[in-house]
């Protein structure tokens, strides 16, 4: 299995790094603390044709595969974006799969071009403050009426919903049955009606220029037509997208770790304390080796499980153990960085406690650590469900 880039991907890799590059950390800096949506960045994407990297070219897109992807995600976060660059694009990305997988010809022509354009904002709903990682017990309604899907309930860390357009939401169709707990979930693509969905802002500590929400849904009429896949397997949809996004949530937090890593590295070689640059103590010099090779693993590690998926192999071993490294992995060095820079890296003008702040969200979402080490626990090891 040999991991250099093709060159094809190696001028991905370039091109996204310069496009990233050409938004400076004062951009980010600005956004996060006026809590505004990145709107030039993402045109800027959209009219560079990167929105669409894993749609077919059908329905506008480039129809490449979750390598590339990884590849484009790692490099808007290694530009020092973070997540408040990697999360709008990577909205882009993941959540339309299930409907490029599983949706009618008709839904594919209506929904897809408008999200490779860059013109439809999409927010997605699982998630709800009763149910937290049991997704089996989620309490939002759809009932139907006629033609018509009547949904009534609740939706917690609703990311774009200030913004969105349109809206990948799961519901509860049918009773659940503690035999086939996930069965009886229905996926849904439809209009973010605002007349029937409340959103709540949730301030949070870091990514504050995208917005995360409570949503309450009072009454949202959503068309049969807007049902994607099979009426009760909405959930089971949803996983053909979970260990692709598991890999590029892995090589974002690297990507994250490199972007500050080389800002503390960079300190560490101009700082001078006590005559002597302070990168010249193992104090400092081996935390920042450490993380390096940590990164360098971890990024390994995810191109090997993007690598899997995109030639049809097994990779949910891969997938979840590689998110759960490179989160721990970009945290450390985001830790370690702000630790080189000592009190300076409290201060925001440096850059990097925002990349700290940011990173730490991997070790919770999209899947908590646990979750990980739950799936790894039982499908590799062998052992007994613990949960």
């Amino acid at each position: 299995m040999d991991f250099a880039l093709t060159e094809a991907q190696e001028m991905i890799r370039k091109e996204v790094a310069g496009l990233a590059r050409g938004f400076s950390l004062d951009y980010w800096l600005e956004k996060d603390e006026k809590a505004e949506y990145p709107y030039e960045f993402i045109k800027a994407f959209a009219d560079a044709g990167w929105l669409g990297i894993m749609v077919p070219e059908a329905y506008g897109g480039a129809g490449l595969g979750v390598t590339e992807a990884a590849i484009m995600l790692h490099e808007i976060c290694a530009s020092g974006a973070g997540t408040s660059g990697a999360s709008p694009i990577h909205f882009y990305v993941f959540p339309p799969t299930p409907v490029i997988k599983f949706g009618t010809e008709e839904q594919k022509r209506r929904h897809l071009p408008g999200l490779c354009s860059g013109e439809t904002i999409l927010a997605f709903g699982v998630t709800e403050p009763n149910a937290g990682t049991d997704t089996s017990r989620i309490q939002t309604r759809a009932v139907k009426q006629g033609d018509t899907w009547i949904v009534n309930g609740r939706k917690v860390w609703t990311t774009n919903a200030q913004h969105a357009t349109k809206f990948l939401l799961l519901a509860r169709t049918s009773e659940r049955d503690p035999a086939k707990p996930l069965k009886g979930l229905t996926l849904f693509f439809t209009d973010f009606d605002r007349k029937a969905i409340n959103v709540r802002l949730i301030h949070k500590l870091g990514r504050a220029a995208v917005d995360s929400n409570e949503i309450v849904i009072e009454n949202l009429e959503v068309p049969d037509a807007d049902v994607i896949g099979t009426v009760g397997d909405g959930f089971y949809h949803l996983l053909d997208s979970l260990n692709p996004e598991r890999i590029v949530v892995g090589i974002e937090a690297v990507g994250i770790g490199r972007a500050a890593l080389d800002r503390a590295v960079q300190y560490a070689k101009e700082r001078v304390v006590f005559d002597r640059p302070i990168g010249k103590n193992q104090a400092i010099a081996h935390p920042l080796a450490h993380a390096a090779a940590q990164l360098e693993a971890a990024e390994l590690l995810c191109l090997k499980a993007a690598w899997l998926f995109d030639t049809g192999r097994p990779c949910g071993k891969e997938a979840n153990a590689a998110k759960m490294l490179a989160a721990e992995a970009g945290f450390a060095a985001c830790d370690a960085a702000l630790q080189t820079f000592g009190g300076f890296g409290y201060a925001r003008e440096f850059y990097v406690e925002r990349l700290w702040r940011e990173v730490r969200l991997y070790k919770i979402a999209p899947v908590s650590q646990q979750m990980a080490l739950n799936y790894l626990s039982e499908h590799v090891l062998g052992l007994p469900r613990s949960y």
